[in-house]
């Protein structure tokens, strides 16, 4: 996952949706979005509209899914080849390797506030996956894997925060322990349980040109 350097508000404006890249904040009334809803820049507030062309729609929707994962360009190049390599449909492909990262696991899990906590906690090693402790925030979780906060570590005050101001989601391939700050592996995620506003047959659209 790639640091997000610079106001990150201005990206959940300039896609025009919050992506809840700053966790709690997002869903109170300090969200950027709740105050400036239009676009950032001399185009935004009272500018004229434009058209927006078919390039640029695959352009947004590509950047709106980089900037929600927290991955860079050229990662996220590799995700898009590695999916279009799988069996099946690569657009769903695609977000199925993206939620199989170890931050996006952990944040699904109610652990983290945000996926950027979550890569923080991860690379500070925190969690370890079956056993070994992994502070690889971009390792792809499989069916079987057991993540666990260590035992120095199932009390820290962004994991108690984070389970205290969530219930997690309810989501059939993860099997929650909030207790004992375990995650199970149960299956592969489905389309439907990716509840993200994009289209990202765009995203493949975007780099088939």
């Amino acid at each position: 996952m790639s640091q997000q350097h610079g106001p990150v508000c201005r990206l959940c404006r300039r896609a025009g949706q919050k992506l809840f890249l700053k966790g709690q904040r997002c869903y109170g009334p300090k969200c950027a979005m709740e105050r400036k809803s239009y676009p950032p820049g001399h185009r935004g507030q009272g500018s004229r509209r434009y058209r927006v062309s078919d390039y640029s729609k695959q352009l947004r929707e590509k950047q709106k899914l980089r900037h929600i994962y927290g991955v860079s360009e050229e990662q996220f190049r590799r995700y898009v080849r590695d999916a279009e390599n799988m069996p099946g449909i690569s657009g769903n492909n695609l977000l199925q390797l993206l939620e199989r990262r170890l931050d996006n696991v952990i944040y699904r899990a109610g652990l983290a506030s945000s996926r950027a906590q979550a890569r923080q906690m991860v690379n500070h090693r925190h969690f370890a996956v079956d056993g070994q402790v992994v502070n690889i925030p971009s390792y792809l979780v499989k069916v079987g894997n057991r993540i666990e906060a260590r035992n120095g570590s199932k009390n820290l005050q962004p994991i108690e925060e984070a389970l205290a101001s969530t219930s997690g989601e309810s989501l059939s391939w993860l099997q929650v322990d909030r207790e004992e700050r375990v995650v199970d592996i149960l299956g592969l995620p489905e389309r439907d349980e990716i509840r993200l506003d994009v289209d990202e047959q765009l995203v493949m659209e975007f780099y088939s040109r």
